[in-house]
């Protein structure tokens, strides 16, 4: 019998220890990267409604179980543990690769061309780019487009053979084809990778990075300033190189795939990577030249490190032509349906759309048909416009409550369609 007490009270103070350790910290909020933390305790909404009606249970077993104690390092585990003895990686999207290198599904997709929308698409949307060029260019602003390279791509020796697949057209090639027929300003900065590949003493992408590795940044903003200033005829602050450091370590967002794995422990880096100390030379600028972005995630990096108000005149970047960095307006968070579109267009002097291989599919977004349409058929953009502020409202209230991204989040991860297209079935049940 005292045997059995002493299981019984083993057993019990077991199952009481992630409620004690839960009490007794200060702050259970989980530190795991790129997952979704529901913060919004449901205390604060509990009345006789959401409690008969069921909603208060479901969203506070949420809300525990996203703060319980062991939440962090529970995941951690078993990420480590898939890592580890089956070399899969916990992040949906993305796989492994040879020599340890990590890719994003899409990117090796596109490598192939199994993403490919069609001659017809790229055409179509670029025709439509062409005439918004030629219209900007009598209002004395230009139009560029910079066609980016992905990982997939640039590092194909690195993807495993299930992996593979028969090389086909791609939609960069059509792109960068087509951009050329037009007579589009363009550059094609996968080309200028792959003629730096063999030649370059340091790596333009790393294993664990998701993006071009900081010195390939460096290399593609460079290159871009000299390509704006003889398009624009314009003097833009130049790039300085003080010094170049070559460390076994990683800095900037060389490992960001990484981060996302959520490791207990993460591997480590097989690669030198170099570190160049930069800054702008504005000496010989007499007038800043504003210059808006329209781009995805690879211009992050650029916009981390001051390219907006050093080099390109304060001028904004829109995150896949919705978030706006910086923002007009930080505590409302305005993005970019929000906007008098024409008018924040025509402030600027040159109008950057820069998307990497994989994001083709959907470049620069609704921007090239929405500013297509505002030139040629302004009364029907108007209306489509203001009508669309509406669903639009929705989304961002979506994306700006963890509660409700959470959910969209799992559903797309359930349909496997991509989260953008979640919040919009899910906004669209606001107005049934």
């Amino acid at each position: 019998m005292q045997h059995f007490n002493i299981f019984v009270f083993i057993a019990i103070a077991a199952l009481s220890f992630p409620m004690l350790i839960y009490f007794a910290k200060k702050s259970n909020i989980p530190n795991l990267k790129g997952i979704v933390i529901n913060n919004e305790n449901p205390n604060m909404w509990l009345n006789k409604t959401t409690w008969l009606s069921g909603q208060y249970q479901i969203q506070k077993d949420d809300y525990n179980n996203d703060h319980w104690a062991f939440k962090e390092l529970m995941l951690r585990l078993n990420n480590q543990f898939y890592y580890n003895y089956f070399n899969q990686i916990r992040v949906k999207g993305f796989v492994s690769g040879k020599e340890n290198y990590l890719f994003s599904e899409n990117y090796v997709f596109s490598a192939y061309g199994k993403d490919y929308i069609g001659e017809e698409k790229i055409k179509t949307k670029l025709q439509k780019a062409k005439i918004i060029q030629d219209t900007l260019k009598k209002k004395g602003i230009d139009l560029l487009l910079v066609f980016a390279p992905g990982k997939g791509e640039y590092c194909i020796e690195k993807i495993e053979e299930k992996y593979k697949s028969q090389l086909t057209v791609t939609n960069l090639e059509t792109f960068v084809k087509t951009s050329k027929q037009l007579q589009l300003n363009y550059l094609d900065l996968k080309s200028y990778f792959q003629l730096l590949k063999p030649i370059t003493p340091y790596p333009l992408f790393t294993t664990y990075g998701h993006h071009w590795s900081f010195y390939g940044e460096c290399l593609a903003v460079d290159t871009i300033i000299k390509h704006i200033e003889k398009l624009h005829q314009c003097n833009l602050p130049h790039l300085v190189v003080n010094k170049i450091e070559v460390i076994d370590s990683v800095r900037s967002r060389d490992a960001d795939a990484l981060e996302s794995m959520n490791l207990l422990y993460n591997p480590k880096h097989q690669l030198r990577l170099a570190y160049p100390d930069v800054s702008f030379d504005d000496s010989k600028i007499t007038k800043p030249t504003r210059i808006l972005t329209v781009a995805d995630s690879y211009w992050y990096g650029p916009v981390y490190w001051g390219v907006g108000p050093l080099c390109f005149g304060e001028g904004q970047f829109w995150y896949y032509n919705n978030k706006i960095i910086p923002n007009p307006n930080p505590e409302d968070r305005v993005e970019v349906w929000q906007l008098d579109l024409k008018q924040n267009i025509e402030s600027n002097e040159v109008i950057m759309l820069l998307y990497s291989d994989a994001n083709l599919p959907s470049f620069a977004n609704t921007f090239i048909d929405d500013v297509y349409e505002m030139y040629t058929n302004p009364s029907v953009f108007n209306a489509k416009w203001n009508k669309s502020k509406i669903i639009k409202g929705y989304e961002k209230e979506i994306r700006n409550t963890p509660m409700l991204l959470k959910k969209v989040t799992a559903y797309s991860i359930d349909k496997r369609i991509p989260l953008d297209s979640a919040i919009k079935i899910e906004a669209l049940k606001y107005l049934q």
